[in-house]
Order: C-alpha cells, then structure tokens, then sequence
C-alpha cells in the first residue's frame, strides 16, 4: 500500500481534539499508549535506504510495519507501507533478533484516531510536542487542512524519527 500522509504541530492535544472533531471527523480509536521500536540490521542497511521495520505495540496488540524508501513529493509523506499485526511481541522480537536485526531506536507516543471521509487523522501526543498527522488522498487532505485554517507552509512531511533526529534525541 502507498502511504500518504503529512504532519501538523499544534499548540495542545484538547484544542486539537476540538478542531478535528468540528471539522466533521468522527472518533474512531480512543487515546492510548504506544511503543515504536525500530529495527535495522548492524550494517544499517535499511537506515542508509530510508527504509523502516518497526514494531509498535498498543496495549496488548502488537504490529510489524515495513516502510520503503520515501517517493518525492513536495508537500507530502509517500512511501510504501506494508503492516501485519502480530500475536506474540516476545516472539516477533526473538524473530527480528534471529534474523540478525537489532533495536536502533525507540519513541514513544499516545495516539487519539479520528476518520473524516476517506482521512486518519491521528493526534499524536509526544515528547517533541503534539501533532496532527493526516493520512489519506493528496487532494483531500488538502481540503482538509484548508478547513482547519492551517497554512500550507505548516506541514510537515518528516517522520517522527527524523524530527527526533533533527532535535538531537534520534539514531545517528
């Protein structure tokens, strides 16, 4: 699947909340606590291509995500995604390790999932700040930055590795 997506800084996670919902969007997932943990080989081979392998646990649900090198795009996020929940978390990182892939970084965040037609909207709650993160069609999620009345010079196309990376606190 193509993932395409950007990210908004907002001021706090209450009036965010309210923006998101006056703009129609619907509750879909209620805030909860989530661990990424990405994963790389020794040689970095899959930092050095811009990919990812994460593995996100949600309570007691557990997802390995793979996310290919970012496409060019101006405005936005677009890579590929592909993610499948798995079982047993003790046992998926027995797998990576066995694989010969090791824990490169860590972040984490809690996460509030609202839908707006064809839109996720993610609020993300993190140590560097809370953020919308919009994912869906370019043109509608165009749309619906324009209706939240934010600018178009305010998204943010990185990921939040990156922005850990700019701030000083992600992998080298």
């Amino acid at each position: 699947m193509i993932e395409i997506e950007v990210k908004v800084r907002m001021t706090d996670a209450a009036s965010a909340r309210d923006l998101v919902l006056k703009s129609g969007a619907r509750l879909e997932k209620d805030r909860a606590f989530e661990e990424n943990t990405l994963y790389d080989f020794r040689s970095r081979s899959l930092t050095d291509g811009h990919q990812a392998l994460r593995l996100r646990t949600v309570g007691r649900k557990c997802f390995l995500t793979f996310k290919g090198s970012p496409r060019r795009s101006r405005r936005f996020k677009v890579r590929e995604e592909f993610e499948v929940e798995v079982r047993n978390e003790k046992q998926a990182r027995k797998i990576l390790r066995s694989l010969g892939l090791v824990p490169v970084f860590r972040y984490e965040k809690h996460r509030t999932v609202f839908r707006r037609d064809r839109l996720k909207v993610c609020l993300d709650e993190t140590s560097l700040g809370v953020f919308l993160e919009i994912e869906g069609e370019r043109s509608r999620i165009i749309r619906l930055v324009k209706l939240l009345g934010i600018s178009p010079s305010e998204l943010i196309k990185l990921d939040y590795v990156q922005m850990h990376q700019q701030a000083g606190s992600g992998p080298a």
